[in-house]
């Protein structure tokens, strides 16, 4: 038995090893008009193998592109475009810096010690004061979402100057706003309106009505 584990390495696998086996079919004719000609005709199986790179800008110079990847690099043929440099193509990407300091508390998130951070570092005004009042406004709600039904403000604004290693002072006597009665800090993903749960209350919205027109 043949197996693809013990095959060549596809360098575009989302067009499958019988677009390979053309392509090598393609290299083998030893007419260069003949070889452009069934370029082209490799082309179309292409772009009907790929229909979404239709979706992408300047579709036609990316599959041209794929023919050479496909080909490596290595297809004397009249292209509308010229063959790719192969190391553009293999160069290891730029890797993203990760974040090493680890998050001192998950439920508020990284962003919210950013944000400590910046405030330890401005000087006291009425302006800070009232960014820490929308900071520990904002931290509450979080607080909320993932543990308690109720928080103190005093919990709130213990948190901050721990989080910031006690370098911001959460002024005396602030106070924050109460919470409605209808406010809703449910988990995120938990609180999605389904097209069954709708229908339900579409049916018993109309049955209510129903009753309330015989009485």
């Amino acid at each position: 038995m043949d197996y693809n584990t013990t095959r060549e390495k596809l360098a575009m696998p989302e067009y499958g090893r019988n677009v390979l086996k053309m392509v090598e079919q393609l290299k083998s004719i030893p007419d260069k008009a003949k070889r452009s000609e069934q370029a082209h005709a490799v082309i179309k199986v292409m772009e009907i193998l790929n229909p979404q790179v239709h979706q992408q800008e300047d579709f036609e110079h990316k599959l041209w592109d794929q023919l050479y990847m496909i080909a490596g690099f290595d297809l004397d043929i009249d292209s509308p475009f010229p063959c790719p440099v192969a190391e553009e193509f293999n160069t290891d990407p730029v890797p993203l810096p990760m974040k090493n300091s680890k998050i001192k508390a998950n439920h508020y998130g990284r962003n919210i010690e950013k944000i400590i951070e910046l405030l330890s570092d401005e000087p006291e005004s009425e302006v800070k004061t009232e960014m820490i009042r929308s900071l520990a406004t904002y931290m509450r709600q979080q607080y909320l979402i993932w543990n308690k039904d109720s928080v103190a403000d005093e919990t709130i604004f213990n948190d901050i100057e721990k989080l910031s290693d006690f370098r911001l002072k959460v002024p005396e006597g602030i106070r924050l706003s109460k919470i409605s009665g209808d406010a809703n800090f449910s988990r995120p993903g938990l609180g999605i309106k389904t097209a069954q749960n709708s229908s339900q209350k579409n049916r018993s919205y109309k049955n209510n009505r129903r009753q309330n027109k015989k009485k």
